[in-house]
């Protein structure tokens, strides 16, 4: 069962080092267990938090990392480049967008997954 995702979630990348918790800017009216209901335009480009340190070999900071350390494998800070989630959830709109939930993922250009590891909204009560 698919849960909605809130502001806090904790997100996890699978090149980054360290959890970050989910900013939700895309919305600010609706609210799910007292916290502001996430979309799948929250956590883009403009607001996805650092994941601490990448280790995709594919991202060009790691690259110029590991060059500048004559061939060692170097990590990198985080800087993700993603779009938007997929699939979300097409039969919830919040605010005219799809709402997030927990099985959605973020692809980052550079090659990691992005998912949500854990959100503060796991039982909603609809009458």
């Amino acid at each position: 069962m698919a849960y909605p995702v809130v502001q806090t979630a904790v997100c996890a990348c699978s090149f980054g080092a360290a959890p970050a918790p989910l900013t939700v800017t895309s919305q600010p009216t609706v609210k799910i267990c007292g916290m502001a209901a996430a979309t799948i335009m929250d956590g883009t480009m403009a607001n996805l938090p650092s994941f601490g340190m990448c280790s995709c070999p594919s991202n060009p900071a790691v690259i110029a990392a590991t060059a500048a350390a004559a061939g060692v494998f170097t990590p990198a800070p985080c800087a993700p480049a993603a779009v938007s989630w997929a699939p979300g959830c097409p039969t919830v709109q919040v605010c005219k967008l799809q709402l997030l939930n927990n099985s959605s993922k973020l692809m980052c250009s550079y090659g990691g997954v992005i998912q949500v590891s854990a959100t503060p909204a796991l039982l909603v009560n609809v009458p």
